[in-house]
């Protein structure tokens, strides 16, 4: 049975070893011991984690933990199929997790320990072997539980793009530009979410009719809305709007900008006035359709990349829509060369975000050996003020990492989600990437992703073929769902 992630925490400083015969992996302990199979000779890439300051304006300074002392954490380019070493050195008090987000890499590697991955020992550290793949925009960041602690996990500072070379030439562009977004200063509250009218797709009666029921009677019991987490600063590659580095183009230009929503908890917006974005790839895969839209919608955890055309000169804010988050810190600026002046903002028209823009519509000609229904449900502040999170009326369990779903290697599984409450959840499978074939209400087919949002009351399908041997983790990406139930494992024999 694996290692559970509470009991990591009672661990302390003990180091964890991998498991001998560990494919493409070798764990090393602070005192430098190793397996027999580790690498010898000096790492491609060392990724130290450690507590620090990051400065996001000189009156906004921040404690946190951060990989290498700088958020984000340095930008890592593989090339696909060229093997690596990485070593992961974690100088806190606590045992950590780095996980591969969107790579197919092998369980023990991938940096999930309900999965097996072994913790990176506190004060220790891990050489990790693999083999990167597959090309496009991925990134890393940690997996750890974080529960109530906000000063954890993915409320931290720990993620950092990642950018897997192609073997054959992406395309033609001026400047490549990865932004990454980013909240900090993270506190418990009551307050309602963020609206949720920006999915396409409508409420399906019956998903509805069950969760405003569910909510009902959870309020005439006593139980009142859950805790939901809010933020007091907000960035852009670790700075504040008007506190970076402006984005500097010229007139004529194909800037290609990759975007990482790294934040804990929120889904996040952008635009340039005057200007559209193309999508070319979402969360690292080329999408079958590119399209221009004036805006981007991010779920947590996803990755768009789009190339801008630079056709409207002057000295613009890229910022979030919301003017509260936005005026917070949330954007930088675009400056052409050879304009001055303030940033400008204009609020773009209202824009639904649609997945089925970039799709092929119609239904994949190729069927699932098996369809699995997994109704998403929610019970209020039923853990401590904490809402718990269901799948199937079954909540994730920490201590006996269970439920666990088997699957058989080779097939195509679809997995059929229904909505039955009013949140917006990230969809994020490990180690594999999935087909969206069913979504707003419409068939589809060709867009693969790792991460999908499934909108409140509504209903979602994906295939995935379970290529990958061993335990894959499936999970909300938002942090408080992940961390209050809303997590699965599959076991590929």
């Amino acid at each position: 049975m694996p290692i559970s992630r509470r009991d990591a925490l009672k661990l302390g400083g003990v180091s964890l070893l991998a498991g001998a015969g560990a494919p493409a992996l070798t764990a090393c302990d602070s005192s430098g011991l190793s397996g027999a199979a580790a690498p010898a000779g000096k790492a491609d890439y060392t990724v130290r984690i450690a507590k620090g300051r990051v400065e996001l304006a000189p009156d906004t300074i921040v404690s946190t933990t951060t990989y290498n002392g700088q958020f984000p954490g340095p930008l890592l380019r593989f090339t696909e199929g060229r093997p690596v070493v990485v070593d992961v050195h974690n100088d806190t008090g606590i045992p950590e997790l780095l996980h591969w987000h969107g790579q197919f890499v092998p369980a023990e590697v991938d940096g999930a320990s309900e999965e097996g991955t072994p913790f990176i020992p506190a004060h220790g550290m891990r050489r990790l072997s693999f083999t990167p793949g597959p090309a496009g925009f991925r990134f890393y960041h940690t997996h750890v539980a974080a529960r109530g602690d906000l000063t954890r996990s993915t409320y931290t500072g720990q993620a950092g793009p990642v950018y897997i070379e192609p073997k054959t030439n992406p395309g033609a562009y001026d400047q490549e530009v990865f932004l990454t977004l980013k909240e900090f200063e993270p506190s418990l509250s009551h307050g309602g979410d963020m609206a949720q009218n920006f999915l396409a797709g409508s409420p399906l009666p019956d998903l509805k009719s069950q969760g405003e029921k569910a909510m009902a009677d959870s309020l005439a019991r006593g139980m009142p809305h859950g805790y939901e987490v809010g933020y007091r600063a907000f960035s852009v590659n670790g700075r504040k709007l008007g506190h970076g580095e402006p984005i500097k183009v010229k007139s004529g230009q194909r800037v290609l900008l990759h975007v990482l929503n790294a934040s804990a908890t929120e889904i996040r917006s952008l635009a340039l006035p005057g200007h559209t974005f193309k999508v070319v790839a979402l969360d690292g895969n080329p999408v079958p359709r590119q399209a221009d839209v004036p805006v981007l919608w991010i779920g947590t955890a996803e990755r768009v990349s789009a190339l801008v055309e630079m056709n409207h000169p002057g000295v613009w804010v890229l910022g979030d829509l919301s003017d509260d988050d936005r005026n917070a810190g949330m954007g930088t600026v675009v400056e052409y060369a050879g304009r001055g002046g303030s940033p400008q903002w204009i609020a773009p028209p209202a824009f639904t975000w649609d997945y089925r823009t970039f799709a092929h519509p119609g239904g994949t000609t190729r069927q699932p050996d098996q369809a699995i229904d997994l109704l998403v449900e929610k019970q209020n502040a039923a853990d401590k003020g904490f809402n718990i999170w269901t799948l199937n009326g079954v909540p994730f369990n920490m201590d006996t990492n269970e439920p666990v779903m088997d699957v058989e290697r080779g097939k195509r599984y679809r997995l059929r989600f229904r909505n039955a409450t009013d949140d917006i959840h990230p969809l994020h499978l490990h180690r594999h990437t999935f087909e969206v074939t069913h979504i707003a209400g419409t068939p589809t087919h060709g867009l693969r992703k790792d991460v999908v949002m499934l909108g409140g009351y509504q209903s979602l399908d994906f295939d995935f073929t379970a290529d990958q041997p061993g335990l894959s983790l499936f999970h909300c990406h938002q942090q408080l769902h992940m961390d209050f139930g809303f997590m699965i494992l599959l076991h590929c024999s």
